[in-house]
């Protein structure tokens, strides 16, 4: 960031850093951009001038792992003079707020910039703490507060973050506030604690969580109850759920699904989860988990409420919504388990994550009494807020196989990992397998799942699939590219066991591979797909590749019946036949020098050994994959398309 300021800018900047990070890092604290930090300073500008500035976390930025240049430098006698009685929309503050900014290019500002501009204190840090919300979520929540913390905290109803959260919080500081105030706690939503500098507000913020903690500690344990271990779940159910989910959000959706110890217990009480009807622990998560989960699998039902929920609202208020798509977020399912959905992986794992600090803190405001309700006005408001609907826009997937899963066989190198990478980039959520431990950290990110499996083990293919399933839901593509080639040898020199092996891999276990995904691909909720890798040698085999080439023609004719048996079901199979493709593991530069010297020819010219004269590359072939994965290719099944430069003998 260009506007960093003088050293002692730098300085509060640094440790507003450190402290930040610290609040973050804690989960029970900070989930998924909830909670912002700030400090202002006196800053001289590019003239000198002194300039007080509030220096306020940046949007999508992560408090766990943010910087300096995550802070956005805002004019403070700007920010004071939004304050009520100035009355500006929501809109004329969200332009307000960029306006106010020292530094064009900083970030947009938090929401909740006037809270932190409003008090005097230098420091605020804010978090969403779990032990915050299970005080303010019992029966007599603000008295509580209240009792705990006498008058070292400013207490607030719950308001909607902006200006109507800002005006909330600033009458009720001219009413309470005095010197030695140490925070602010808005029920439902959390607590800001104040300090002369970022050291004293976390100190502070540490000091008034552990007064929540500790009066949790000692309210009375819930009673115990007996958990059933985990018991084998189907994945075509799992796949099922995903579907009729996916059909009423009108987009393809990722499902996580998790049935662990935690789970099974919540589970396990059903005065807990009647209190989930109650709703979120503060509005601000609505957009992850939606306003309730869904308690079995009533898809329709939960639809029909949420729509009647939205036209009760509006109806209320007298305005008009678009309403969003009434599928749930979170599912609580007797037999699944937790089952979070999001238009992406890592919306899915947000929601999950959330939720499990849900189901704790409701069974902590539980054991204080119980878990009052959330209110539904709130929640509506803050969900069809015009900021939080931008927002929403702003966030949305990009690439066309968004939302999508897909499984890729040798996905840990060559061709296989051109085409998971192909996916990635257009969007998709991939499992990728491969013989290869490597294969668990070929890709980084919530998008990607690697899995060391051997292919020819079925034990070992269904479990993975089931992995797969666990992770995101369900399966949409896939892509058949593990195979060998074994080394050559004409007919007279072929090893038995050489070809048996490379029938095993390139044939039979995919085979076996079709049989048991089908019904996965079957539930895809935009129809299954699947592109197979098989080889140039299919149409023009070559001398001294026998197996290779037979297992090949072989595994391409198993998928043009596959296509034939499986277009009822809404499912393509195509196939592609590479050759030439020499930037993968099997080509090293000294293959690729003696094959060329082989043809009285300079590597370049060896690579480019085809009527088009062009390299073909694997991430050509990953090009492909995409095209044929995604509507390119939507009324085509049973095709073989050579990527080879051309070949006389193929054409």
């Amino acid at each position: 960031m260009r506007h960093r300021g003088d050293d002692a800018t730098s300085q509060l900047l640094d440790a507003l850093v450190a402290a930040s990070r610290t609040l973050g890092s804690d989960p029970r604290l900070v989930l998924h951009g909830g909670g912002n930090t700030s400090v202002k300073t006196l800053t001289p500008d590019v003239t000198g001038e002194i300039e007080p500035l509030l220096w306020i976390k940046g949007s999508g930025h992560d408090l766990a792992t943010i910087g300096p240049d995550g802070f956005t430098p805002l004019r403070l006698a700007r920010l004071r003079a939004l304050l009520p009685p100035a009355e500006v929309t929501d809109l004329e503050l969200a332009n307000e707020l960029r306006c106010a900014r020292a530094d064009a290019d900083a970030p947009d500002p938090s929401v909740e910039t006037l809270v932190h501009a409003l008090v005097p204190h230098t420091c605020v840090l804010h978090s969403h703490a779990d032990a915050i919300l299970a005080l303010t979520h019992s029966p007599d929540g603000r008295g509580l507060v209240e009792r705990l913390y006498g008058d070292r905290v400013v207490v607030v109803p719950y308001a909607q973050p902006g200006q109507e959260l800002a005006a909330a919080c600033q009458a009720a500081w001219q009413e309470q506030a005095h010197a030695g105030t140490e925070g602010i706690v808005v029920l439902d939503h959390g607590i800001f604690a104040l300090g002369d500098d970022p050291a004293q507000a976390l100190e502070r913020h540490t000091a008034l969580l552990a007064v929540a903690d500790a009066h949790l500690a000692a309210a009375p344990a819930l009673a115990e109850v007996a958990i059933e271990p985990a018991a084998p779940v189907d994945p075509v159910a799992v796949a099922r759920l995903r579907s009729r989910l996916s059909e009423l959000a009108g987009r393809p959706m990722v499902l996580t699904r998790s049935d662990d110890e935690q789970v099974r217990r919540f589970l396990a009480q059903p005065a807990l989860v009647d209190a989930t009807g109650n709703g979120l622990l503060t509005p601000d998560h609505v957009l992850w988990t939606k306003r309730v989960p869904l308690v079995g699998d009533d898809l329709d039902g939960y639809a029909a409420a949420y729509r009647a929920y939205v036209d009760d609202q509006a109806a209320r208020r007298g305005v008009t919504v678009t309403p969003l798509d009434p599928a749930p977020r979170v599912v609580l399912h007797p037999d699944l388990g937790l089952l979070t959905a999001g238009r992406t992986a890592a919306e899915a794992r947000a929601a999950a994550a959330i939720y499990r600090h849900t189901m704790d803190t409701i069974a902590a405001a539980t054991r204080l009494g119980g878990y009052r309700e959330l209110s539904a006005d709130h929640v509506f408001d803050l969900e069809y807020w015009s900021l939080q609907q931008a927002k929403l826009r702003r966030s949305r997937p990009a690439g066309p196989l968004s939302g999508t899963v897909a499984v890729v066989t040798g996905a840990a190198s060559g061709i296989g990992r051109a085409g998971a990478a192909a996916l990635l980039d257009a969007g998709a959520t991939v499992v990728g397998w491969d013989l290869s431990p490597d294969v668990a950290t070929t890709f980084d990110g919530p998008a990607w799942l690697g899995l060391q499996v051997d292919v020819t083990d079925p034990d070992a293919v269904r479990a993975a699939l089931a992995t797969g399933v666990d992770a995101f839901g369900g399966l949409d593509i896939l892509v058949v590219a593990a195979g060998i080639f074994p080394g050559a040898a004409h007919l007279d020199q072929l090893d038995p066991r050489a070809w048996r092996r490379t029938m095993a891999v390139n044939v039979d276990s995919v085979a076996q591979l079709y049989g048991a995904a089908h019904p996965l691909l079957a539930l895809a909720p935009r129809g299954g797909r699947v592109v197979v890798i098989a080889s140039k040698n299919v149409p023009a085999p070559g001398p001294g590749a026998a197996a290779y080439s037979a297992s090949k023609a072989a595994l391409t004719q198993l998928s043009r019946v596959a296509a034939l048996e499986w277009a009822g079901d809404g499912i393509r199979v195509n196939m592609l036949h590479p050759d030439a493709v020499f930037d993968t593991g099997l080509w090293t530069p000294e293959l690729l020098a003696a094959r060329a010297e082989h043809y009285g020819m300079s590597v370049d010219d060896y690579k480019r050994r085809n009527m088009l004269h062009a390299e073909v590359t694997s991430a050509d072939v990953g090009r492909l994959v995409v095209a044929m994965a995604d509507d390119t290719f939507r009324c085509t099944t049973g095709a073989q398309v050579p990527i080879d430069g051309g070949n006389e003998r193929v054409i």
